[in-house]
């Protein structure tokens, strides 16, 4: 665990952007208050400094930067540096041009207003893809694959993501349920078992009926994927898996909820793709029997001729 604020995935390892770890920390010395500010006003210069250099350049020692590295759960400085170059080579510290919680003000145009939306899409999905890994990714659309009944948890406008997750499985025979469908998430809970998958979908993390609910799944020993953006949720610990994404966007003070829609819609879509390329050409070809038996009954409208491809 990170000092109160980890990320836990598959193994324990620990998935954070830099910038995001070292706004984060709490419970700094004066000596690690000036560490931690110089390297935030220095990243380019830092991702390429060597230690005895950041310790000359803060007035402390080797080993205070060793121990700041390890307050951020770095094995060392080495690690940390690594960090840092990755933040300054994605440009992550270029992403916070717009307030994700306020991305316009009355005083905004039109196109300004288009122009700032934009942006924030861009940046938060650059923001995700730089937080999640290949085998995280690859070890949950397996647990999608592989269950035998898959339920989706998610309130106001994540279950609108979940919704649309819910629709694009369909087409690939793969029901899932939306847990609130009736107000009986408790009831769905009850009947899953280790053959079924139960995704959490909450930003907060922080719903006293989901940490039930997820602590009853672990007790019955039912996989679960929890996505979220608060890497202090206490649900972590009860999950299956947990890909943990941190966007600039607070829990309540704010116009609503784009940067955190932004990223279920991009993970969900994501995981989807991976979940479809497994078995990308029976895929298509159930696509187009299913599409033959729907025209030829007239279930759905044919494609005008003059639309169909040559």
């Amino acid at each position: 665990m990170f000092n109160g604020f980890g990320i836990i995935s598959l193994e324990g390892d620990l998935l954070m952007l830099f910038s995001d770890r070292i706004t984060h920390i709490n419970d700094l010395t004066d000596n690690e208050q000036r560490i931690a500010k110089y390297i935030e006003n220095n990243l380019n210069a830092v991702s390429t400094m060597a230690i005895q250099t950041l310790a000359s350049k803060t007035y402390t020692s080797h080993s205070a930067i060793v121990r700041f590295a390890k307050k951020l759960d770095y094995s060392g400085f080495r690690a940390m540096r690594q960090d840092i170059s990755k933040d300054v080579q994605q440009n992550i510290t270029k992403l916070n041009d717009v307030d994700a919680n306020f991305p316009f003000s009355s005083t905004d145009s039109a196109l300004d207003i288009a122009k700032n939306i934009s942006d924030l899409t861009i940046n938060a999905v650059k923001r995700t893809l730089a937080q999640i890994s290949e085998k995280e990714l690859n070890a949950a659309a397996a647990k999608i694959m592989e269950s035998k009944r898959l339920v989706l948890f998610a309130i106001g406008d994540t279950q609108i993501r979940a919704r649309g997750f819910q629709s694009k499985l369909v087409k690939i025979n793969k029901f899932a349920i939306i847990a609130e469908e009736y107000s009986d998430e408790s009831w769905t809970s009850v009947n899953l078992d280790e053959n079924d998958l139960a995704i959490f979908l909450s930003y907060t993390g922080n719903s006293s009926n989901y940490l039930n609910l997820i602590k009853f799944l672990k007790q019955q020993k039912v996989p679960t994927l929890l996505i979220t953006g608060n890497p202090d949720s206490q649900m972590i610990q009860y999950a299956s898996q947990t890909i943990s994404i941190i966007q600039n966007e607070y829990d309540i003070f704010k116009v609503s909820t784009f940067a955190s829609q932004i990223t279920f819609e991009y993970l969900l879509d994501t995981l989807f793709a991976i979940v479809y390329s497994q078995s990308y050409k029976k895929n298509l070809i159930k696509l187009q029997s299913n599409y033959n038996k729907l025209t030829s009954n007239d279930i759905l409208d044919s494609i005008p001729k003059d639309k169909k491809r040559s």
